[in-house]
């Protein structure tokens, strides 16, 4: 039980690295940026790192629907609150499915106890 729950800790860190790295993605301005391009690679190396930490007791298929789909929906919060970009109403709806199929997966599918 105590690995189960370093398992989803590390997961949550591995969304929160994931997440900073493609902001700093968005920063390094396709690499020709240091500094941001190299925040970048350190957030995408710890981000990887965490993962395999939430594999020794997680289903990759899980694991890796939490990291995918909420890296997903959180960026999609930071594009907008952040860079101010935009997302029309099929974007919300399509980020929506997203959000509801990691519920789905966590909440009712065997396969992620």
């Amino acid at each position: 039980m105590q690995l189960h729950i370093v398992s989803y800790l590390a997961l949550a860190g591995a969304f929160i690295c994931e997440v900073t790295g493609t902001a700093y993605l968005q920063k390094s301005v396709q690499f020709t940026k240091f500094a941001p391009t190299a925040i970048m690679a350190v957030f995408y190396v710890l981000s990887f790192y965490l993962l395999s930490v939430a594999l020794r007791t997680l289903p990759l298929g899980v694991a890796y629907a939490v990291w995918g789909g909420l890296g997903i929906v959180v960026t999609a919060i930071i594009s907008v609150v952040i860079f101010r970009q935009s997302l029309d109403a099929m974007a919300i709806f399509g980020i929506a499915m997203i959000v509801g199929g990691v519920v789905i997966v966590n909440a009712f599918s065997n396969a992620s106890h």
